[in-house]
């Protein structure tokens, strides 16, 4: 099962070591932090830079939740793991599905999408984004990003991953070119 614990902003590399460290390999299958690569612009050139997908969250993937729960007491600066009211709830096959599909299974890094914008439609050309146009609440073509609303951890999330505009065509010039074929 996957479990989200739920840790202070800028701590989620430290717990995750901490976990790893101390937690028997036995109960802690694994444990993680989900990155996305957004593209940024500084010293005069394009890098690809890796920022956590969800900022205040690590992931751990444990079959027996009683253990894993006694021993993440020892871990120094965990908040709680995530659930509804006092039961601890793992992700939904849906949500594990949705991880898997965008970061891998194993590298858990949710690479650069691309995309054209034609008319008020965006229309995503490669990358994981592929097929979930519909999720996509907002783009900033400027810091190379999109901004997604998903159901996950019981509610709804906004989500930052990269995408790379590559092409914006007005609607009318869309038109235009079709007719002119």
């Amino acid at each position: 099962m996957w479990y989200v614990m739920q840790v202070r902003t800028g701590t989620e590399e430290n717990i995750r070591c901490q976990c790893q460290r101390i937690i028997d390999r036995r109960i802690l299958e694994r444990c993680f932090i989900p990155y996305y690569q957004q593209k940024k612009r500084f010293q005069g050139q394009w890098h690809i830079q890796e920022r956590i997908l969800f900022p205040g969250y690590v992931f751990l993937i444990a079959e027996n939740l009683e253990a894993l729960m006694e021993n993440l007491k020892h871990v120094i600066g965990m908040t709680r793991i995530i659930g509804t009211g006092e039961t601890i709830v793992p992700l939904t096959d849906q949500e594990v599905e949705l991880l898997i599909r965008m970061g891998g299974d194993k590298e858990q890094l949710v690479r650069l999408s691309q995309g054209i914008i034609q008319g008020d439609q965006v229309h995503i050309t490669s990358g994981p984004l592929q097929g979930m146009e519909g999720a996509i609440r907002k783009i900033d073509r400027h810091k190379r990003i999109a901004v997604l609303s998903l159901d996950m951890f019981g509610r709804t999330v906004d989500m930052k991953v990269g995408l790379e505009i590559i092409e914006k065509n007005k609607e009318k010039n869309t038109k235009a070119c079709l007719q002119e074929m």
